[in-house]
């Protein structure tokens, strides 16, 4: 199926959308719940698939699906497609603070390797794959590593990376270790491997886990230094609720205070001139 090209423009510092402007007949493919907003004359449609095998009938929309039910997303695509008169543009927003990534499919090779929950939207007839990786280890100790989405076409696609981008050409042979939360997306020419960090006291008490990623070159990768899992869990960790501290927990007056607040007595002192 024939790419739809779409012009594009990215707003924002560290909170961004992508705008993205179609021509009459044109349309893009969005994540749910992507879309931040669009203009009259955009029509929202759900597709079963990801609309690139649409002139492959049933059983080539039910791959397409299929496809994307493997790496835990919906068996549906929402397409926003301009069925009005002249330009018309839809937004998508990143779901976290962070930088969206526009790729150029032909400029990588007409394929690229992203973790599931990188794409955000992309030009209609960008197909969404699954992409396995060979090895055993990576699929027992990669985490979100094993099953990567793949996508492929001629047109753009959109990623986000969480926190600050960093964008790398590996030459052939050349190995960086990371970690696997923070892979953002690589070339198919990447080898992806999981490696133990070797020392037991390194892996009990360095906070870095048991396990990293080995990318080895040749070609493009794309990190990010905040992957949401990790905000996640600095979230949980200092939520009250949870057992976190509260900011002023850390000083004795913030102790004290805490303890007269929340056992009643200053409220009850604040009270007693009524």
């Amino acid at each position: 199926m024939a790419m739809d090209v779409i012009d594009y423009k990215l707003y924002g510092e560290d909170m961004q959308f992508v705008e993205i402007e179609l021509d009459p007949n044109e349309a893009a493919i969005g994540e749910a719940g992507a879309m931040m907003f669009m203009e009259d004359g955009i029509v929202m449609d759900t597709i079963f698939g990801d609309g690139s095998q649409a002139n492959k009938g049933f059983w080539g929309a039910l791959a397409g699906a299929g496809k994307r039910l493997v790496t835990g997303e919906s068996l549906f695509t929402t397409v926003f497609a301009n069925q009005g008169m002249g330009k018309k543009k839809v937004a998508f927003a990143a779901p976290y603070p962070g930088t969206i990534v526009p790729v150029h499919l032909p400029d990588v090779g007409g394929t690229l390797i992203c973790q599931k929950d990188s794409f955000l939207c992309a030009a209609k007839g960008v197909s969404i794959g699954i992409a396995f990786q060979k090895r055993l280890g990576v699929g027992l100790f990669g985490g979100e590593g094993f099953i990567m989405q793949r996508l492929d076409g001629d047109g753009l696609a959109f990623i986000h990376a969480g926190g600050t981008l960093y964008e790398r050409t590996l030459a052939p042979g050349e190995t960086l270790r990371v970690d696997t939360g923070c892979i953002v997306a690589m070339q198919p020419s990447v080898n992806f491997d999981i490696q133990y960090v070797g020392k037991l006291k390194s892996a009990l008490f360095s906070g870095e886990g048991l396990f990293y990623a080995v990318l080895q070159g040749p070609g493009r990768i794309w990190l990010q230094s905040l992957p949401l899992s990790r905000m996640a869990n600095r979230i949980v960790m200092a939520a009250p609720a949870m057992g976190g501290r509260s900011r002023d927990e850390g000083s004795l007056l913030g102790g004290v205070g805490g303890g007269l607040v929340g056992g009643g007595l200053l409220g009850g002192l604040l009270g007693s001139d009524e």
